[in-house]
């Protein structure tokens, strides 16, 4: 009998943003517009932090649950920032980024067959996680409501196979954040199901025009309800790889056994570190969105010079302008872009086949590369159009 490997890791394929952003190598003049990464440092005294910790032989294991003392400012900062509060002895788990711990939840609670259901355009390492469970992801389509899920769609998409619904907001691609008529119209129809509810709010501290709302915020949710966060976007942390569970604690106790025998716990270093960001540091996010701020209007500003209609995102670092009128597959116009105009960006398809015709560009970059970027993508534009941009 000859050997096999799962049959749901076979199925697996490269993401579309890795697939753009490898490609880069060759092509060493290009203007790379696919990552979001923030090209912030990381705060100082954060770095410091970890620094101590290296220097005090704090490089062993914590509890697996995470340092009690992380868990205690991970705690006090979700309550202080966004009203809500859950237990850092039972409800918080500290976890490698916040990709292990969505990874952690869905190996909790997903089983062979079951459905969760996404928004769509949406980041595809959530279907990869959901089908290495053997469970199926189905797609809430928001490419025609301004990347806002429809509640009336989602009560239609629910059936017995559901087992979770996951809600990433701000979004990635989007940038799209929910206003809060319609999250109260999404909590009425989730309320009525006895389904779990993931929702990944890595981005809520990249919101840039109003408070944003958890849906930690609503009660009739909390018994199944987990929030995933982390400290990647919010402090240029992503190398140091520390991200946030909180949920329930009946069923958090399961998930740490997961995330335990899968990760034992999160690097020590990282977390001396994190208990910095959490503490002392609550202003430099609100310190990186000036800045975003100042990117995306130019970006949007001349997109729309170019005739590109986009949604203004209101969070994240990305951008999600439509290329549907040039009727090429937004793959094939990433591809040509790259090659001919020499600037890296993801097409929409990266993101299901909900993101077709349309791109996804990151503005985590510093103005003069996206600046660059702009003018190359115009030039680009007009030999499509086969007349220049007018700026007049």
């Amino acid at each position: 009998m000859a050997i096999s490997i799962n049959q749901y890791a076979t199925k697996l394929v490269v993401p579309g943003i890795r697939q753009f952003s490898n490609q880069l190598v060759d092509y060493p003049d290009a203007v790379n517009l696919t990552i979001g990464q923030p090209d912030f440092p990381t705060p100082v005294s954060v770095k410091q932090a970890g620094v101590r910790a290296i220097e005090a032989d704090q490089t062993g294991y914590s509890h697996n649950a995470g340092l009690l003392e992380l868990r205690q400012s991970a705690s006090r900062f979700f309550q202080d920032t966004y009203g809500f509060y859950y237990d850092p002895d039972t409800e918080i788990i500290i976890t490698n980024g916040a990709s292990e711990g969505l990874d952690s939840v869905f190996r909790t609670i997903l089983s062979e067959g079951d459905e969760v259901i996404l928004t769509a355009p949406i980041y595809t390492a959530y279907e990869s996680n959901i089908e290495l469970c053997g469970a199926k992801a189905v797609y809430l389509d928001t490419s025609d409501t301004d990347f806002l899920p429809s509640p009336e769609r989602l009560e239609e998409m629910i059936t017995p196979q559901t087992k979770a619904v996951l809600l990433n907001y701000p979004s990635n691609p989007t940038g799209v954040t929910i206003p809060a008529e319609v999250m109260d119209r999404l909590v009425e129809v989730l309320a009525r199901h006895e389904i779990f509810i993931v929702s990944d709010e890595i981005y809520s501290e990249n919101t840039f025009s109003g408070r944003h709302l958890s849906f930690a915020n609503y009660q009739e949710l909390r018994d199944r309800f987990f929030l995933i966060h982390g400290l990647s976007k919010s402090h240029s942390m992503t190398g140091w790889r520390i991200g946030f569970i909180l949920g329930p604690s009946q069923w958090m106790e399961h998930v740490l056994k997961v995330h335990l025998y899968n990760a034992i716990c999160a690097s020590l270093p990282s977390q001396y570190a994190g208990i910095e960001a959490l503490d002392n540091c609550r202003d430099v996010p609100a310190e990186m969105n000036q800045e975003y701020i100042k990117r995306r209007d130019f970006v949007y500003s001349r997109l729309s010079e170019m005739g590109l209609d986009a949604v203004k995102p209101n969070g994240a670092f990305y951008i999600f302008p439509s290329i549907r009128k040039f009727g090429i597959p937004s793959f094939d116009f990433c591809t040509r872009l790259l090659k001919e105009a020499g600037v890296a960006a993801v097409p929409g398809s990266a993101f299901t086949e909900y993101g077709e015709g349309f791109i996804r560009i990151s503005y985590a970059y510093s103005m003069p590369v996206l600046e660059k970027g702009m003018n190359r993508l115009e030039k680009f534009i007009e030999s499509l159009n086969g007349t220049p941009i007018s700026n007049s």
